[in-house]
């Protein structure tokens, strides 16, 4: 049998790997305890997505196990074995803010968790490929150093710099910066999953996301940008912008060009080996402009407001290189552009809310 293991399998990414690799393993072993409710709120549960994919996939199987106790791992990791091919960790608290109101929470979901699913991995299924969600934030605010130039709808980096053409490369130090402590727990498990491939040879790949976003984002003020300024959008709730004029520039990944991206490297992994995975120069937007397609595609104005204190730690341009996945998976590239993604988040939370009533 040829077993799949996904944590944060009710999430964005989790959900939308679960539903790509069900027809490519025998067996989807899905694992997500819905700690998302008590990061953000009822409105943010994931238990929506759950049923959805228990619904939709006759060869899916749910534990609403945590990270973070290795008696609950162990059990379902003893109970497949050598039948576990792959191991796709999504799982996480992805929050600045929230980090820092429980900071032993925070470190024990990012760090604590990735350990246990490494340990779980090497222990009984050591050939598995290992496959980690991390994120841009691990090169803290470093990106804030560059040369930005203000423009009028964005910030943008000085068209001499090398990082212009194509974003912000692998090589960018992840040390001596400002993170926040989410961004440091993330960093303790980035390392993590490059060591176990390093050290021990495991097949663990790191891919450090931009804005991961899709039709399947249970988006809150915290976390989830595009999906929550969407639902603001159509419910006529308030949104507020913070910082840097509105001007911020995220770079967008669709959740299933990033799979995509996961599936690529597991035909051919790289053990230890870290890519960045954001929408690059091919998807990417500030606040300002987001704004203005969410409105435009909803028909609705957004309700908004601006503070000038910015979210510590919080990038002020960034978009990914990802020219070095693309050399070593030259058949991979974005299907989603960023209006194709939004016009889907759309549409997606229209039917759920319709669906609610």
């Amino acid at each position: 049998m040829k077993i799949a293991i996904i944590t944060g399998s009710a999430g964005l990414i989790g959900s939308e790997a679960a539903v790509f690799f069900s027809d490519k393993f025998d067996l989807i072993v899905g694992i997500d305890n819905n700690l998302r409710q008590y990061f953000f709120g009822e409105e943010s549960s994931t238990d929506w997505n759950k049923k959805r994919l228990e619904n939709q996939l006759t060869n899916y199987r749910h534990y609403a196990a945590d990270i973070r106790d290795v008696s609950q791992l162990e059990s379902i990791f003893k109970e497949y074995g050598s039948d576990i091919k792959l191991v796709l960790h999504t799982a996480a608290q992805p929050s600045h803010d929230w980090a820092a109101k429980e900071p032993f929470t925070d470190f024990s979901v990012n760090a604590t968790g990735t350990l246990n699913m490494l340990e779980m991995n090497r222990l009984y299924c050591p050939e598995a490929v290992f496959i980690f969600t991390s994120t841009n934030k691990v090169y803290g605010d470093n990106p804030n150093f560059l040369p930005l130039i203000e423009k009028e709808t964005r910030w943008e980096i000085d068209e001499s710099h090398p990082y212009f053409k194509d974003g912000i490369d692998e090589l960018m130090s992840i040390d001596q910066t400002k993170h926040s402590l989410f961004g440091a727990s993330k960093v303790a498990a980035d390392v993590l999953v490059q060591e176990y491939g390093r050290y021990f040879g495991m097949k663990t790949g790191v891919f450090r996301g931009g804005c991961l976003t899709g039709p399947n984002h249970s988006g809150a003020q915290l976390h989830g940008f595009l999906a929550y300024l969407m639902k603001c959008a159509i419910t006529g709730n308030h949104y507020t912008i913070f910082g840097y004029k509105g001007k911020q520039v995220r770079d967008n990944i669709h959740s299933a060009d990033l799979v995509n991206m996961f599936w690529h490297f597991y035909q051919a992994p790289r053990p230890g080996e870290v890519y960045n995975a954001g929408g690059g120069r091919f998807a990417n937007c500030s606040m300002i402009e987001a704004i203005a397609i969410c409105e435009e595609i909803s028909g609705k104005k957004i309700d908004y407001s601006y503070s000038e204190t910015n979210r510590i730690g919080d990038h002020i341009w960034y978009v990914s290189d990802l020219s070095k996945f693309i050399s070593h998976y030259p058949d991979w590239y974005w299907k989603y552009n960023l209006e194709d993604t939004l016009v889907q988040i759309h549409d997606g939370i229209a039917a759920r809310l319709e669906t609610a009533k």
